[in-house]
């Protein structure tokens, strides 16, 4: 099965008294143990796209399933019960609590899904270790350098072992030999694993050439799924 199965999907905001359709009938397949990147210009709908599988927004029409997940079906408890055990995300700017240590932050998810910090400790810090940060669990972010900030967000995405990982600009700021650490990491998270997907949102076609496959967005269709 799929991990995403997209038909068509419709997303309009309203923008003043105008309308503006981030996505026009947008339709994309994607199967597991891929690392794979979406790409094209500005206003496109590639954020849009990212955010509708990873049940932040809703389309308009259309239909969405992730991980075997009518996403339509969902109320906003179930959505937020979606996002928080099969959806792990990646931003730019990393998103960490800078009052928490790295293997806090690691731990993040696991507490606001009820877990006590000492039951999340060993999995955070193995996950730290996994992403080459266990002389750092510690740390907080602002003792870190970005590169290894985004590797505590990584940590931080797989803390659940989620079926999807979802990267907006993870490289976007990095220097480019640090964005390139991070995106073989996120390679070999995306390999390790049949099931697991990771979908990467970024403007830079050299971070994209590292993909599996590369996902053209264009005025809100995807076109020409596997052109780089």
């Amino acid at each position: 099965m799929p991990v995403v199965e997209a038909r068509d999907l419709v997303r309009e905001y309203r923008m003043g008294a105008e309308r503006v359709r981030a996505l026009d009938g947008a339709s994309l397949t994607l199967d597991g143990g891929q690392f794979v990147s979406v790409v094209g210009p500005s206003g496109a709908g590639k954020s849009t796209l990212l955010h509708v599988i990873g049940a932040l927004d809703a389309p308009d029409s259309g239909t969405i399933r992730v991980d075997g997940t009518d996403l339509s079906s969902l109320d906003d408890d179930a959505a937020s019960e979606f996002r928080r055990h099969r959806v792990g995300f990646i931003f730019q700017f990393f998103n960490l609590v800078p009052t928490l240590s790295a293997w806090e932050n690691v731990a993040l998810p696991k507490l606001l899904d009820s877990a006590s910090l000492a039951k999340a400790k060993p999995r955070a810090v193995e996950l730290m270790e996994r992403v080459g940060l266990g002389d750092r669990i510690d740390h907080r972010p602002s003792q870190m350098s970005g590169g290894q900030m985004q590797r505590v967000a990584i940590a931080r995405s797989l803390i659940m072992d989620p079926t999807i990982i979802l990267a907006d600009e993870p490289t976007g700021n990095l220097d480019s030999q640090t964005g390139a650490d991070v995106l073989s990491l996120l390679a070999d998270v995306a390999h390790e694993s049949a099931e697991r997907l990771v979908l990467m949102v970024t403007h830079d076609r050299g971070a994209a050439q590292v993909c599996d496959r590369v996902v053209t967005v264009r005025d809100g269709r995807v076109v020409d799924p596997d052109a780089d």
